[in-house]
């Protein structure tokens, strides 16, 4: 049978953050599909895998609650199924309510109505950018990830930000580290949008007069131009493939933690302990690899 692994998020006010995860959670859980689902007041955010006709059904029912009948679903082909007919990218179901969907260290400084993120940067959908270049020459793009996911794919010339969780966005900013792009147009760019809402949001409150967001992230983009576009790389993303592309031939830009050799995937640091992701290739992938910290227990 079949896989699909489905990307989403909905900023919009929930009154009832528990009671949307006790939902989410009995859904899930009778449709057979794994992965992480985020639940807040400010609304959901989620990544589910399993076979096509449950995450077909899973659709419909989301759709169905009112606040979330507009969200932007993204669609990929999942790995496949386990014996037991369950995805093979997610190794369980994790439903939990937080004080927010996506982790910048601020809930209190983040508003949202019904229709989104309040104060956000203007969206650009993929196939304006080139024209928002053309209007502004000047436009420099930002990684709104952390740091590591860029190793292995970005866009062409882009600033990556020195982060290694996405808390360190606010450090950055409030120590004044990009105040000189204060009044230079910027696209902030990451996975599949939801961080550039917020980080967009905060960029502006901290004086960031021309900030625009990749509307869909970089899914949708690759989706558009696949490798003729400006993105250069892999994606990662957050389940058991590590990383994905948009068409064959895909540059390999990364560098292997391990061995120094062209990579274009993140394994996590053999020591468990660290969360640390390193770039790792093939030929390192089933063996252990230790981030600098660790390195003394490498073998």
């Amino acid at each position: 049978m079949m896989s699909r692994v489905l990307l989403f998020y909905c900023f919009t006010p929930l009154a009832d953050p528990d009671a949307i995860r006790l939902w989410q959670k009995e859904l899930c859980e009778r449709l057979g599909l794994r992965g992480r689902i985020l639940v807040s007041k400010h609304g959901i955010n989620a990544t589910v895998g399993g076979e096509l006709k449950a995450c077909k059904q899973y659709v419909k029912n989301l759709k169905s609650y009112e606040p979330f009948k507009n969200v932007d679903m993204k669609w990929s082909e999942g790995t496949g199924l386990d014996e037991n007919g369950l995805s093979r990218d997610f190794p369980r179901l994790s439903v939990k309510a937080r004080p927010e969907i996506v982790s910048f260290g601020a809930p209190e400084e983040l508003e949202v109505d019904e229709s989104g993120v309040v104060g956000g940067g203007i969206h650009v959908r993929p196939h304006e950018v080139e024209g928002l270049i053309a209007e502004h020459p000047d436009l420099v793009f930002f990684d709104g990830r952390n740091r590591v996911e860029a190793e292995i794919g970005r866009f062409d010339g882009a600033i990556v930000p020195e982060t290694e969780t996405t808390h360190d966005f606010l450090k950055l900013l409030d120590a004044g580290v990009y105040d000189h792009l204060k009044d230079t147009p910027i696209l902030t760019y990451c996975t599949g949008g939801i961080r550039c809402e917020v980080l967009s949001a905060l960029m502006i409150k901290r004086g960031f007069t021309q900030v625009y967001q990749l509307s869909g992230g970089i899914v949708r983009y690759g989706e558009e131009f696949g490798n003729e576009g400006r993105w250069k790389g892999s994606l990662t993303v957050f389940d058991d493939r590590e990383a994905m592309t948009f068409g064959p031939d895909t540059e390999i830009i990364g560098v292997c933690y391990g061995c120094g050799s062209p990579a274009g995937a993140l394994h996590n640091c053999e020591d468990d302990s660290c969360v640390r992701r390193l770039v790792t290739c093939e030929d390192c992938w089933d063996r252990p690899v230790f981030c600098s910290d660790h390195a003394t227990v490498s073998v």
